[in-house]
């Protein structure tokens, strides 16, 4: 397996600190307000990157924080007149029950910044007295100079930095990039006894404590979106090899941006949608293949046409299973036929390519349509590829409640169906064709097709148009 790692630059072999064993951190919300659409992208890769390792056989232990203090939850709470701790419930609350909605997993630990304060403070205090970081009025900054090689994962250099220093940084700082640690309270915010006086503790501190509290001093994989590079990841790694002397992670992963026409999706330029938002309108299938059409490094642009776009191919996935006649049971077959396995191969390459989803997603259609091409292939082969369809696509994970989705109403509605094709059959048989086509025209109406194959009429849904 090849990753792209921030750190080098390059594709690299993938080799666990433990063999058979995965440790993977990534960066959850700020819970201010609810999750944006682009945010949603981020959450819903990494998803699929722990789905992948699972399915390759990796025991894999994944940890999401979720940031419940910071400034932003502040400003939501005087702007609601509420406690900060309310706003962070409520929308810690919403992401849960917004990701469950788009079929992500929920992480093995998601751990919480007020749940750490303790540890954050003991680092913070070795910073200081290793050298590393220093009290300024109650603040407590990271000294950047202490640390030979800052800016390596951002590849940047602290003289740049300097000079592209904002003219309104705080000038008593000893460097323009010296990032804070701990906050001194302000009057009407939620705070903590710290050695440095009551405050809370600053953003890039809070996910070194968390992750190496649970993955332990460097683990195998740190994820995020692009945008947290420099200055929140390179912060964090600051941190954690002024404390050890090793790197916090051995892989960094980043994934880009989703951008409403052209710029980043952001709710700080108020151009974008909430996950909710998008959910009212496309299922969690739909948004999921519309993201894992594309290489998680390259941008997206928001369109609701190519949304429309991935509902339709879903809707393809799904009639190609019906088409068949595709029964839940075990889809990870012992064994594959030599057609099957060259398609499982492929997916399976395209997935250890940097998790190269674009192509895996198209052996997912070359499937469907394999499925369909009663020319080239016996029913027993189509079978196969409707299971290895589903097993594929399960992870990435799709199909997760195919069964319920082509029972469309239950067993009930498809004797019904079976009936009305069993009428068409006798009336084509006795030479009423008008009648036949009637049969057929108005199923057709209803989102029914029906197929004449050399194995028998065989009915469909078109699920594009199923809620």
């Amino acid at each position: 397996m090849k990753i792209y790692n921030t750190a080098t630059g390059r594709k690299e072999t993938f080799e666990p600190l433990v063999a058979g064993r995965v440790s993977m951190y990534a960066c959850g919300p700020t819970v201010y307000n609810y999750f944006h659409i682009g945010n949603a992208r981020t959450f819903l890769f990494f998803d699929v990157v722990r789905r992948w390792f699972q399915y390759i056989g990796f025991d894999v232990r994944y940890v999401q924080n979720i940031t419940d203090i910071d400034d932003k939850i502040i400003a939501q709470a005087t702007l609601d007149v509420v406690p900060a701790a309310q706003v962070a419930e409520k929308y810690a609350t919403a992401f849960i029950e917004d990701t469950n909605a788009l079929g992500i997993e929920q992480p093995d630990y998601q751990p919480r910044a007020t749940q750490y304060i303790p540890q954050m403070i003991a680092l913070i205090d070795e910073l200081v007295k290793k050298g590393h970081a220093y009290e300024l009025d109650g603040d407590v900054y990271f000294a950047v100079e202490s640390l030979p090689g800052y800016g390596s994962l951002a590849r940047k250099n602290l003289d740049d930095l300097k000079v592209g220093a904002r003219v309104a940084a705080n000038t008593r700082k000893r460097h323009p990039s010296d990032f804070v640690l701990w906050k001194a309270a302000k009057p009407g915010e939620p705070k903590w006894d710290s050695p440095w006086g009551e405050g809370r503790p600053g953003w890039h501190t809070e996910c070194v404590v968390m992750s190496q509290d649970l993955l332990g001093d460097t683990f195998d994989i740190h994820a995020g979106a692009i945008d947290l590079i420099f200055p929140h990841h390179e912060n964090e790694l600051a941190q954690a090899r002024a404390r050890t002397g090793k790197p916090l992670a051995n892989v960094w992963m980043h994934g880009g941006f989703l951008n409403m026409r052209g710029d980043k999706m952001s709710k700080s330029e108020g151009n974008f949608f909430t996950a909710r938002d998008v959910l009212q309108k496309y299922d969690a299938e739909t948004v999921r293949l519309f993201f894992l059409s594309k290489h998680y490094r390259s941008p997206i642009e928001y369109s609701p046409e190519l949304l429309d776009e991935a509902r339709t191919a879903m809707a393809n996935f799904y009639d190609a299973l019906q088409f068949v006649g595709w029964k839940p049971g075990n889809d990870a077959q012992a064994s594959w036929s030599d057609e099957a396995k060259a398609r499982r191969d492929e997916f399976i390459a395209a997935m250890d390519n940097d998790f190269n989803t674009a192509r895996a997603v198209s052996v997912l259609f070359e499937l469907a349509r394999a499925i369909k091409n009663e020319k080239d292939y016996a029913i027993e082969l189509r079978r196969e590829f409707a299971r290895l369809l589903v097993d594929l696509g399960g992870a990435l994970g799709f199909f997760t409640d195919a069964a319920s989705r082509l029972e469309v109403g239950g067993a009930l509605t498809g004797k019904l169906l079976d009936l009305l094709v069993g009428y068409r059959i006798e009336f084509r048989s006795r030479k009423m064709y008008d009648m036949a086509d009637r049969v057929r025209d108005d199923l057709a109406a209803l989102g029914v097709e029906l197929k004449d194959t050399r194995d028998g009429t065989v009915w469909s849904v078109r699920h594009d148009e199923v809620e």
